[in-house]
Formats: structure tokens, sequence, C-alpha cells
């Protein structure tokens, strides 16, 4: 048997293959992946370290600050500190983009991230995950304030996640397909255990918040009632599988079909994640593996971001099952 590819030698294939590789994303791939294994070893430690509970401060989304929320983030921005290739790194947990690397040397990219996401999982010990999106700035960037870092999906170089659960994993797309790693804690590294992932086009599967159903608009209700009606023929009911963890639940959509919802509510139609640093780059690895991400009433990736802590409703998934949400929701737009 041939030995497990590791991501430092999968990536550097990558790389060999591509005439115009500079190795730059490779560095920050390398400086992700050491910001992962660092958040990981915390997580197993975390009931032995004084790194569980409240911070006491309230983040920029208006949500209590984790300790470990905390950690993550200052341990992302550390790895990268070093670095002559990312500029700048924008972040759940920060107000303000943040300027890695001094004004006299000029770093090509940007990278945004959700250091830890499913907070309310932390003091449980159930999944929790990061997601990353790597943008390449323009040459204009610096001269226009940086405002020019805010992109749509469709410019992204990669984006990915890790989850932290049984096994700590790593997924992740440029474009090519995407890819699964598995982190060998024995050896420390993070070896390929997926390649060129395809998602069903349909699932039997659906996770949502359902607790906040009275706050959808009528369309989003109509289309729970549909898929939990008996319907042999279409497969239905759906089975609800919920974390509280997107990460962990968009994973599982990936590899099993179905779809993750977190709509819009009728008070507040921009919804509640994040398009930059959630549901642009999980689009890009679900796009890559047949599936569509999507507001409910447009493509996530074709959306011009204002703001580097923009909302946007999020339905994520098998294609057929996302467009079939969208001929729920579309009518309500007439």
């Amino acid at each position: 048997m041939s030995s497990p590819i590791s991501l430092t030698e999968h990536i550097l294939d990558q790389q060999r293959l591509n005439p115009d590789a500079t190795g730059e994303f490779s560095t920050i791939m390398t400086q992700i992946v050491l910001g992962g294994k660092m958040i990981a070893q915390d997580l197993r430690q975390a009931g032995l370290l004084d790194i569980l509970g409240s911070t006491g401060d309230i983040n920029v989304q208006g949500e209590e600050v984790q300790k470990l929320d905390q950690r993550a983030n200052d341990t992302f921005v550390q790895v990268f500190e070093s670095s002559k290739i990312v500029r700048t790194v924008i972040s759940e947990e920060m107000e303000e983009p943040y300027t890695v690397i001094p004004a006299e040397r000029t770093g090509k990219y940007a990278v945004f991230f959700d250091p830890l996401d499913g907070s309310s999982n932390i003091d449980v010990n159930a999944p929790l995950g990061a997601i990353f999106s790597i943008h390449r700035l323009s040459p204009t960037t610096l001269e226009n304030g940086g405002a020019l870092y805010l992109k749509p999906g469709t410019e992204q170089v990669a984006g990915g996640y890790i989850l932290f659960g049984a096994s700590t994993i790593l997924v992740y797309t440029c474009g090519d397909g995407v890819h699964q790693f598995t982190l060998n804690p024995g050896i420390g590294e993070f070896l390929l255990s997926g390649s060129n992932i395809k998602m069903p086009a349909r699932g039997k599967i659906y996770s949502v918040n359902e607790g906040n159903r009275q706050k959808w608009p009528n369309g989003m209700r109509n289309y729970i009632d549909h898929i939990q009606e008996t319907d042999a023929a279409t497969g239905r009911p759906y089975s609800l599988r919920y974390t509280g963890c997107l990460v962990a639940d968009v994973h599982r959509v990936l590899f099993k079909g179905g779809l993750y919802l977190y709509p819009g509510e009728v008070k507040k139609p921009e919804g509640k994640l994040r398009l930059m640093y959630e549901a642009a780059p999980l689009t890009f690895v679900i796009e890559q593996a047949g599936g569509i991400g999507s507001t409910g009433y447009e493509r996530i990736q074709t959306i011009q971001p204002k703001t580097p802590h923009q909302r946007v409703p999020l339905v994520i998934g098998s294609r057929d099952d996302v467009e079939l949400v969208e001929k729920f929701l579309k009518p309500e737009m007439s």
C-alpha cells in the first residue's frame, strides 16, 4: 500500500501542475494548518485549562465572547504575523480589519476567517469549526484605503473549513475540486482522506434551528411543512439534524446530501450569517462539489459585499433541494 499523502505534499503537487504558481498559496495554507493544529490542541485540553467560559466582552456581532473564541482568534492572527504574503486579516471577533505586516511591505492577500464557529458548543464538548477565505488583493487596494478587499465570492483564491470533532478534518478548495484531510495527531500531519468530493444532487436531511420558525417568512415555513410531509415517491419526510455548529452541519450535507438553512426573518431579512467568512467560503466548497449556496433568492457568490461583517440568509446544499427552496421563497418577491 502507498503511503497517505500529506496536505503539504498535496499542495506542492498541485503547485507543480500549475506553471503560474508562485508558492504563495502554499505558504498561506501552511499558516492556516498551523493555526488549526494549535486550536485542536487547545480543545483537547480545554477542560483542564482556564479557557472555558466567557471573557465578559461583547464582539462586533453583539455576541458574548467566549475565552476559546478569543484564543482561537489570537492564534490565527499570530500565525500570519510573520507573513510577507498576507497583508490583512478580517475576523468575526475583530471590529476592524487588522493589518498584519508593516506598511513598508505589501502583502498580496487578505484572509477572512471565523476562528471558532459554534461557540454555544464549547462548554459541552460538541463539534466546533473554523472557516477561512483567501482573496488576492489588487495593486490599487492600498491606495484606496483597503476597501478593495471586499470582493464577491467568485473571486476567492481558496476557501474551506476545519472541523474539530471526533477527529480534526480540513476541507478546502481552490477551484479545482474539494479535498479532505484528516489530522493524524501521532505525526502532527493532515493526511489526504478524500479527493474531488462530489455531493448527492438531492438528500433526505435538513439542518435548521426550528426554534426560529415563527420569525420566518411564509415561504420558508411552507417549505419546512413540505419536507416534513410523508411522500415515499419524493423521499419525504426529511430527517432533521442540527448541531448548532455551521461547519459540522454543512460537512454532513457535503457527504450525505440535503441542505442547511439559516433563513432571514420577517423583521431581519438580512439574516444572521456573515457573507465574507461564513457563507462565501462554504458556498465555494459546496459549489465545487456540485451543490448550491443561495440566500433563497440569489446566488451567494455573486453578491458584492459592502462591509466586512455583512450578513446574509443562507440556504446551502444539494442542488435539487436548494432549487426547491428558491421556488417556495421567490413568489414572495413578486
